[in-house]
């Protein structure tokens, strides 16, 4: 029913979004651009952000699992897909019939690829492990995994493309590093008889700062959403513009005297009479808990700040003598063009990583598209 609930929004701005792919795509040329739309594309909506990608000049997608790359098959994109975690489960039959490519880090993947006996064989990204020691072969292990890439290739139940990997961020040495492991262990490859099409290593820090880690594709992940990688630059500073809002309206306000304790725990105290303003924003809608005491919001042209602890569904903020009426805006995260604090700036609250603040945004929190070919 139509105004049941408090009016939660998470505004997607696409003309931004297609502002930095076009922006990350220049800075990676002649290397393509594949996007990440992972994780419901970091929180943003995967098929609109998928196709916006696509306008803008991505080649290719990136997802984490199959069900996720069908979903973008169902939605109608045409472009190639890559999905890379897969458990023994995993619909790989399903994946090969939908054109999918997919990333490969065990032998026993390529077996399963096989058994699923589709009707097309699948194009395959052979991972080595350069480091992050997540997925992706070992040294030790990694002939034997071309070997058997090779075996399966032969016999058409899979399409050898590419070798990739991850890096770990830590340092350009650690960096470097694994990008010389990658180069290791494709000449160890080709040594076997293996012929990759492609070869990809950088995400969107190594993707902006590391030119020799562009290889053929660069893997574009938060920076496409206007968030830095980078703790020594924000997105503005790279060309990048945030891409989304969260906001919600006030929904009551009352004047208090000075000494008033304020949420759970009384944590927080007014110093003087001022008036108190509750958002139904909580937890339970990505505003992280432990960001209470330090996160400011925008309200009425001002930053205020959040007063006690951040609860489940609500937060209060204390607007001292503002105007501020019920139904007025508040702006939790934003670009930054009117002064509302950004996504990097809640991280900077919390702890964390931007990549964390918009990510973790809650169901509940309705996604409003805007920009032009938003509605189609």
């Amino acid at each position: 029913m139509s105004g049941a609930a408090p009016q939660r929004e998470a505004l997607i701005d696409l003309d931004a979004f297609r502002h930095n792919v076009r922006t990350l795509a220049a800075i990676a040329r002649p290397a393509e651009t594949m996007l990440a739309v992972k994780a419901d594309a970091y929180g943003h909506g995967m098929v609109p952000l998928a196709r916006a990608a696509l306008e803008a000049g991505a080649s290719s997608l990136a997802v984490l699992d199959i069900p996720a790359a069908l979903a973008l098959r169902e939605a109608g994109i045409t472009a190639p897909i890559f999905a890379w975690m897969h458990d023994p489960d995993a619909l790989f039959g399903a994946a090969a019939e939908a054109d999918i490519d997919l990333g490969v880090s065990a032998v026993w993947q390529l077996d399963a690829i096989a058994a699923a006996a589709a009707s097309r064989a699948p194009r395959v990204h052979l991972k080595i492990d350069t480091g992050l020691s997540r997925n992706g072969a070992t040294e030790a292990d990694w002939p034997t995994l071309v070997t058997a890439a090779l075996q399966h290739d032969r016999a058409g139940a899979v399409r050898l493309h590419a070798a990739w990997s991850h890096l770990a961020d830590a340092s350009p040495a650690d960096d470097a590093l694994a990008l010389a492991r990658l180069r290791t262990a494709v000449q160890i490859a080709e040594g076997l008889g293996a012929r990759f099409e492609r070869l990809h290593l950088a995400a969107s820090s190594a993707g902006i700062r590391e030119p020799e880690a562009r290889l053929d594709l660069v893997r574009f992940g938060i920076a496409a959403y206007g968030i830095s990688p980078f703790d020594d630059q924000t997105g503005r500073e790279l060309g990048l513009r945030g891409v989304m809002t969260l906001r919600a309206p006030v929904v009551s306000t009352k004047r208090v005297g000075a000494g008033q304790g304020i949420s759970y725990g009384l944590t927080y105290r007014t110093e003087r009479e001022t008036t108190l303003a509750l958002v139904p924003l909580g937890y339970a809608d990505g505003v992280p808990r432990i960001a209470s005491g330090a996160g400011e919001v925008w309200i009425a042209g001002r930053r205020h700040p959040i007063a006690g602890r951040i609860a489940m569904d609500q937060f209060v903020v204390d607007i001292g003598d503002d105007p501020v009426e019920a139904g007025e805006e508040v702006v939790v995260f934003g670009p930054g063009d009117r002064g509302e604090p950004t996504a990097e700036e809640w991280a900077g609250y919390a702890g964390t990583i931007g990549d964390e603040i918009v990510a973790r945004v809650g169901a509940r929190v309705q996604r409003v598209y805007l920009g032009e070919q938003a509605v189609r």
